[in-house]
């Protein structure tokens, strides 16, 4: 475990000395608002659920989070209790609060992913606009020093794994059941 925590030292090390900018410094804190209580993803969830085409994807979606919240944010950071990055490392000048709960997974990148990837099985066209954001609010929660890269692949992995089971279990057991029901 040693050789992980160097290596997301050394990339976050890197971002911190090549790419902190004054651009990235004002831009990157208001990308992270939007993986902020998954709150960008509830309102796209919210506003796509308005066509018809979309109500079973904004569905899928709100149920994906609610599994990526209670899986990843109350299970599993409480049974690693990982710290984050800026707990160990102390730095001057971080620009948003240091947050609370612990680091492994990110909870931003989960909710991302779990929402991308929902929103890609629905429609193939979601696919470079929802991961291209997905991806800006995971780099986002390293270049803010608040979570490691692996943090941030763990969260990347369960959320896609729980999209993928949340899509399975929602077809199965919320939509082709209402489907077969006679009148």
């Amino acid at each position: 475990m040693e050789i992980i925590r160097e290596i997301d030292f050394i990339i976050l090390d890197y971002i911190r000395e090549h790419l902190r900018n004054g651009f990235f410094d004002n831009v990157m804190p208001i990308i992270t608002t939007f993986g902020n209580l998954g709150i960008f993803w509830v309102v796209v969830a919210l506003i796509i659920s308005a066509k018809k085409k979309y109500r079973r994807c904004s569905v899928t979606m709100m149920i994906g989070m609610i599994i990526g919240v209670v899986l990843g944010n109350f299970i599993v950071k409480n049974i690693v209790r990982r710290e984050r990055p800026c707990w160990i490392n102390e730095i001057g000048d971080m620009l948003i609060a240091i947050p609370q709960d612990y680091s492994f997974p990110s909870g931003h990148t989960l909710s991302s992913f779990i929402s991308a990837t929902i929103l890609t099985y629905y429609d193939k066209r979601f696919a470079v606009p929802s991961f291209s954001v997905a991806i800006l609010i995971a780099f986002s929660r390293m270049y803010l020093y608040v979570h490691f890269p692996t943090d941030i692949m763990g969260g990347a992995v369960l959320g896609v794994g729980i999209a993928i089971m949340t899509i399975s279990l929602t077809n199965k057991y919320i939509f082709d059941k209402n489907k077969n029901k006679t009148v």
